[in-house]
């Protein structure tokens, strides 16, 4: 990649402190107001970079790098930033705990009447939403890292006692945004004469094969998840019968909590758990959304700092579940067959039969997450390549859009999803997505930091720095939210949809996608084994050429000699050391011991002729 994404992380943070803490005031919100999924994007903008990324810590004040004290000038010292983010993670913890002592997960502003000119109701801005359990994942996993680091640096009582009280409404919240998820998740079975079941044949039926072979064949690779998911226990998505075996079926998140989900027991006290409404229907943005915050429960930092008491690994046990259960399902309807994948097939159509770019890449965004994971072959990583590449093009992002493009509206004003179930309380809800650039642009990194094949890889890296010109130019220029994004009329002519103030939503995955793009570049270089093989070559032959000069002229030679072959033994030595992991410098160093052994012996073979 040509950017620097570190430094681009600094020149977010510089625009995050501007835009969040004036005049000594710490202020939430941004265009959409404030609510919990918001004020968790615009604190994680700040937590995340510095719980992943160890040269951005901010917990241990004597370590903060210079680069960053200077890009949060604005917040204090290395002593007063965390102690500010102390305080602004106490005012969200609290603010979003009700009365009652159960953390509050609604959507509140993020909410939409589906009529232009219609309003939610208030019942409808207090239902709990998937992507706030998703984000209270990641923000309290960071949080009780953070708090966990920083206590060993703090002596003041008071501070300490409030260090405490925090990680004590952090595990609590994050208990709470683990339950959500279980009692969201779903599994809705149906008839495969049914219009959903006919629009999932015609997905997966790439080939034109008769319908009765492609379903025999469907339910035979998704029989472990029929059977996984038969025995499920805690939570929601055990209610749907699945013994039948002639029922098809999808199984994800839904928006929010299924109706009629049972409680989940757990000995910690989250407060009352609150009735749901939403329909048992899986949404694919939502269950994306849901697996990327369910990754964090079991990453390295999770385990190793020990974030997760026992309570509550049960629980993310049981949530894994449904995490491996989910992405074997769609990595199956998505790779089916043997000629070209659903996948392949934009727009993807799900089965209530709409279709669109932005559901193909939600489905491509789970099928990558499973081939990180499991280390997938080159050639699957390539064909996800052409995929990526064609989501980019179709979406205008690396090719210029025309007056009235549609495609411009999957960017602004976004994707409207229906939020079913809602409309017991209210008015037909709608959830608006409109993250489409930087959700690819994750993908694409991601499939990147995998790829091994050298041509894959390029052409991924270099669709990702098209991908990032579009996002940087979307950055907003003027007002609160200089430095920050999102501006898509900076990309798109004739979009009027201006703001002074940033959107936390888009910002903060773009916090996310430079993350993961420092991590990758902190990764070792592809390995080509035809490169590791002509190293071990390399090496073979000067190894052998040293040995005969030190037969002739051992390392106690003459002052001129012995540095020289000292020098060209310790090069080889480390050409040794390295040569698996970074085969073309492993040559490099080869390279030159060949030279310097070749100048030995035409020195010697000179001297001879003289005499």
């Amino acid at each position: 990649m040509k950017f620097q994404p570190r430094q681009q992380l600094l020149d977010v943070w510089e625009a995050a402190a501007r835009a969040s803490y004036r005049d000594g005031v710490w202020t939430w919100g941004g265009r959409d107001g404030s609510n919990s999924i918001s004020d968790a994007e615009q604190l994680l903008c700040f937590l995340y970079p510095a719980a992943e990324l160890p040269g951005l810590r901010l917990d241990t004040p004597d370590e903060t790098a210079d680069d960053v004290l200077a890009a949060l000038a604005r917040l204090g010292d290395s002593v007063e930033i965390p102690k500010l983010l102390l305080q602004v993670i106490g005012q969200y913890l609290r603010k979003y705990t009700a009365d009652d002592g159960r953390p509050i997960f609604s959507g509140g502003s993020y909410f939409r009447a589906a009529a232009p000119d219609g309003k939610p109701a208030p019942e409808q801005l207090q239902l709990d939403v998937v992507d706030s359990f998703s984000m209270s994942v990641t923000l309290a996993l960071s949080t009780l890292g953070f708090l966990k680091v920083f206590r060993q640096s703090v002596r003041r009582q008071s501070l300490r006692a409030e260090i405490r009280e925090l990680e004590d409404l952090a595990s609590k919240r994050l208990t709470a945004a683990m339950v959500g998820m279980l009692r969201s998740f779903t599994v809705n079975a149906f008839d495969p004469g049914s219009p959903s079941g006919r629009a999932l044949v015609r997905t997966v039926n790439q080939a034109g094969a008769p319908d009765r072979r492609v379903l025999d064949d469907l339910r035979r690779e998704l029989r472990p998840v029929r059977a996984g998911l038969r025995d499920l226990t805690i939570g929601s998505g055990s209610q749907v019968d699945l013994d039948n075996e002639n029922l098809l079926f999808e199984c994800g998140w839904t928006w929010g909590i299924v109706k009629d989900s049972p409680e989940v027991a757990t000995p910690h006290d989250i407060g009352p758990q609150p009735k749901g409404v939403a329909k048992e229907t899986p949404f694919l943005y939502f269950t994306v959304n849901a697996l990327v915050g369910i990754a964090d429960l079991f990453s390295e930092r999770t385990r190793v700092l020990g974030l997760l008491n026992d309570p509550q690994q049960t629980l993310a046990q049981a949530i894994q579940r449904r995490w491996d259960l989910t992405q074997i399902y769609w990595r199956t309807i998505a790779m089916y067959g043997r000629g070209q994948w659903p996948l392949q097939d934009i727009p993807w159509k799900t089965t209530d039969e709409k279709e669109s770019e932005y559901y193909s890449l939600g489905v491509t965004a789970m099928v990558v997450q499973s081939l990180v994971n499991s280390r997938a072959a080159d050639v699957d990583l390539g064909r996800v390549a052409d995929v990526l590449e064609e989501l980019a093009v179709r979406a205008r992002i690396i090719r210029r859009a025309v007056p009235g493009d549609p495609s411009v509206s999957m960017h602004s004003p976004g994707v409207a999803i229906n939020m079913r179930g809602a409309e017991d309380l209210g008015p037909n809800l709608i959830w608006i997505v409109s993250d489409f650039a930087i959700t690819l642009l994750k993908r694409t990194i991601w499939a990147a930091s995998i790829v091994q094949n050298t041509h894959t890889k390029e052409k991924l890296l270099g669709l990702a720095d098209q991908i990032w010109r579009h996002v940087s130019a979307r950055r907003c220029t003027s007002g609160r939210a200089r430095g920050l994004w999102d501006q898509p009329g900076n990309v798109f002519a004739g979009l009027d949809a201006h703001s002074e103030d940033p959107s936390w939503y888009f910002s903060e995955r773009v916090v996310e996608f430079l993350v993961a793009a420092t991590q990758a570049r902190s990764d070792p270089p592809l390995r080509n084994p035809r490169l590791v093989e002509m190293a071990y070559e390399m090496l073979g032959e000067a190894e052998h050429l040293l040995d005969q000069e030190l037969v002739l002229r051992p390392l106690t030679a003459g002052q001129t000699i012995q540095p020289k072959l000292r020098g060209i033994q310790a090069a080889l030595q480390r050409a040794r050391a390295i040569i698996d992991e970074r085969p073309a410098t492993a040559q490099a160093l080869v390279y030159d011991a060949l030279l310097d052994l070749e100048r030995l012996a035409a020195a010697r073979d000179n001297a001879a002729e003289a005499i």
